[in-house]
């Protein structure tokens, strides 16, 4: 069961991907303790050893030969777990754990796919040694021979390191493993010829039944991302915009009173500066603000929910952080009394 496990997440790591994949998940995954979108397995360092040594047929501790007798399974300890928590597919002292489901998801999703790629996985598991027995091979060395081959082909998913490290992704890369980062394009999956061999075949969902679930997916998604840019827009032309420009007439007038009263230009460089660079940021965050909306605009006339998604994720949340980045820029240059929304210190400090 434990090498059929990991032998499904590794066939089926995209789909798997795809279960929680989400607009809010796209922030959320390699951050802030959640895992990185990359497809990973932790068991720990003991058992890691335990199917080195399965696989190469050596001698464990105490034992005469290897074994499938779960009797000759070394004692794990159970603080031997992934306390980083950078691992998306962990197994935690007698359980796995697949903690990539964001906050806001009905983990049913999840469940269903992956109850239903390990069902999947132990009925093929089980034809394979059924095969074997018909040609005369031994039950024990039939299942013995079936998990050193799923072990040796699945060994590219293990993984107990740093997810978060630039290191692993480029390990990742090497080993074939996908590093998908968007929700439209992790919905692919449900999509796939396997996907749909392992759904349809199992009696789980028919084709139709994916494809509605899956374009109601998309639909969530281009919904969502069509709120944030729409309040996005809102909170930019409504708020931080004139809050910006009456704090920067306010320093021009400033600057044209020192002026008249023969005031030099050193002497007003302070307030001149505070000027340009206010100017600099509002211009970035009219700018990012006004393409945002003209790509909101022509994704909103696309049919096709996928194509439509899309088109949200690369052409429209794309600005979202250039807008961010520009309004956090702002807030920092104004002074409170001036400044319409809670600051991050007040959000933080102040009860």
């Amino acid at each position: 069961f434990f090498v059929n496990t990991i032998k499904a997440v590794h066939v089926h790591a995209d789909l798997l991907r795809a279960s929680i994949a989400s607009a809010g998940n796209d922030h959320r995954l390699g951050a802030s303790e959640a895992p990185p979108a990359i497809m990973s397995v932790f068991i720990g360092s003991s058992l890691t050893n335990v199917l080195k040594s399965f696989e190469k047929d050596q001698k464990h501790k105490d034992d005469s030969n290897p074994s499938i007798d779960v009797n000759r399974i070394p004692k794990i300890l159970r603080d031997n777990t992934d306390r980083n928590r950078t691992s998306p597919f962990a197994f935690t002292g007698n359980k796995f754990e697949y903690r990539a489901v964001g906050s806001d998801q009905n983990c049913a999703a999840s469940m269903t796919v992956l109850n239903t790629i390990v069902g999947n996985q132990l009925m093929a598991f089980k034809a394979e040694i059924e095969a074997l027995m018909a040609d005369k091979v031994k039950k024990e060395d039939a299942i013995k021979s079936v998990i050193k081959k799923y072990i040796k082909k699945s060994k590219k998913i293990l993984f107990e390191g740093n997810g978060y490290g630039d290191e692993w992704v480029k390990m990742a890369e090497k080993r074939g493993l996908s590093n998908v980062k968007t929700t439209p394009q992790a919905l692919d999956a449900y999509m796939s010829k396997s996907s749909k061999k392992v759904f349809v075949s199992n009696n789980i969902l028919t084709e139709t039944e994916l494809e509605a679930r899956t374009e109601i997916r998309y639909e969530n998604y281009i919904l969502k991302i069509q709120i944030e840019g729409r309040i996005l827009n809102e909170l930019v032309t409504t708020h931080i915009m004139p809050a910006a420009l009456e704090y920067q007439n306010k320093l021009v007038e400033n600057i044209k009173d020192l002026e008249s009263i023969g005031m030099k230009d050193g002497s007003v460089k302070a307030q001149k500066d505070m000027v340009k660079s206010l100017s600099k940021y509002i211009q970035g965050m009219y700018s990012a603000n006004k393409k945002m909306t003209e790509a909101r605009k022509l994704a909103n006339v696309i049919e096709h929910p996928k194509d439509q998604a899309i088109a949200y994720c690369d052409n429209v949340a794309t600005y979202f952080e250039e807008i961010r980045y520009n309004a956090d820029r702002i807030e920092r240059n104004i002074a409170d009394g001036d400044w319409p929304l809670p600051k991050y210190r007040e959000l933080l400090f102040v009860r």
